[in-house]
């Protein structure tokens, strides 16, 4: 088992007041679904900006020529509004792939014609693509940093906030269907160690609610 995925056994025990999390990523009754994943995308990006911001000096095209996370290698293509449209891959530095991805969530979020600000406007047809997109790409910088910079987010003592952060993005995820079960084999033992994790906090809570209660 490499370090890395020894590192990653720990996490389990550090996440923050998770307890919700499940829960709070459903759409809520009567809400818009793209109005929701509109502000649920903006909210996982912001958190992970900063956390990515966090370690940027040490994500360098030098150090990383490729964009990848351990063994895994990713390539960058660029968004389509047709998904069968043939793009070719390009091979990227990582934080040059990164710097792709923001630019690019940054000019859509602007883009009216995609995310709406008025309430009388209708989001696109294919809003769930630009979705989609979004989410692909987030998870493959959670990947490149879990693999390649988790030990310097251990320095700077971000992991309970890293680890809340991207239990909240699988979450949403998986609740909506936005990335396909396939793409998330790169982080498989660690999803397992955090929902191992959420379980225990769930319980601690309860115990304490019940302990409480009984005084």
């Amino acid at each position: 088992m490499s370090k890395t995925k020894t590192l990653w056994k720990r996490s389990k025990k550090t996440l923050y007041g998770c307890q919700n999390l499940k829960e709070a990523i459903k759409l809520p009754e009567r809400e818009d679904l793209n109005e929701w994943l509109a502000v649920n995308t903006t909210d996982c990006f912001r958190q992970l900006n900063l956390l990515y911001g966090s370690i940027t000096e040490f994500c360098t095209p030098a150090l990383f020529p490729v964009m990848n996370a351990g063994r895994f290698e990713f390539r960058w293509v660029p968004f389509s509004e047709d998904p069968d449209k043939k793009q070719k891959a390009v091979k990227l530095s990582a934080p040059q792939y990164i710097d792709n991805f923001i630019t690019w969530l940054q000019d859509t979020q602007q883009n009216e014609n995609v995310f709406p600000v008025n309430k009388n406007q209708n989001f696109p047809a294919t809003f769930l693509l630009y979705i989609k997109f979004a989410f692909k790409q987030m998870l493959r910088i959670y990947a490149h940093i879990y693999y390649e910079h988790f030990e310097k987010i251990l320095k700077l003592g971000e992991e309970p906030h890293l680890n809340t952060c991207f239990l909240h993005f699988y979450y949403l995820c998986t609740e909506f269907s936005l990335v396909k079960e396939e793409y998330f084999k790169p982080l498989e033992g660690l999803v397992e160690n955090l929902e191992e994790g959420f379980k225990l906090h769930a319980r601690r809570d309860r115990h304490k609610k019940e302990k409480s209660r009984g005084h």
